[in-house]
């Protein structure tokens, strides 16, 4: 029996169409890997975004990947606070999994300081 669950996940990244391309991807595929969800099973993915990064928006640059195809992408503008780190794209997934799936959120490139405690599950 499969239960709507919603992962989450950041990255940091340059403001570059081509790191941000790269970097969407990576958080994207590993979330995809390490909790074994397959695109089908996706509801939707929202994103936010911290205003330094203008480049592009995460939803284009997943599509530009060939990923996401048929999905409901959304992205809004990270509200911004003092002390917030720079250059981060945040994620959740809204999907389907097994009832008793373990979640395996994704920090990466930087944005592990965000959440260390699910940083250090992972790696």
């Amino acid at each position: 029996m499969k239960k709507l669950f919603a992962l989450r996940g950041a990255v940091q990244c340059e403001n570059t169409v081509d790191d941000i391309c790269l970097r969407i991807t990576q958080m994207y595929d590993e979330l995809l890997l390490k909790n074994n969800l397959e695109e089908k099973d996706i509801v939707s993915v929202i994103f936010s975004i911290t205003g330094d990064l203008d480049i592009i928006n995460p939803c284009t640059a997943l599509r530009k990947s060939g990923r996401a195809g048929e999905l409901s992408l959304f992205s809004t503008l990270e509200p911004e606070s003092k002390n917030s780190v720079e250059r981060i794209i945040r994620v959740i997934i809204h999907c389907y999994l097994d009832e008793d799936a373990v979640l395996k959120h994704v920090y990466i490139n930087g944005a592990e300081v965000l959440r260390p405690d699910r940083a250090k599950i992972l790696n």
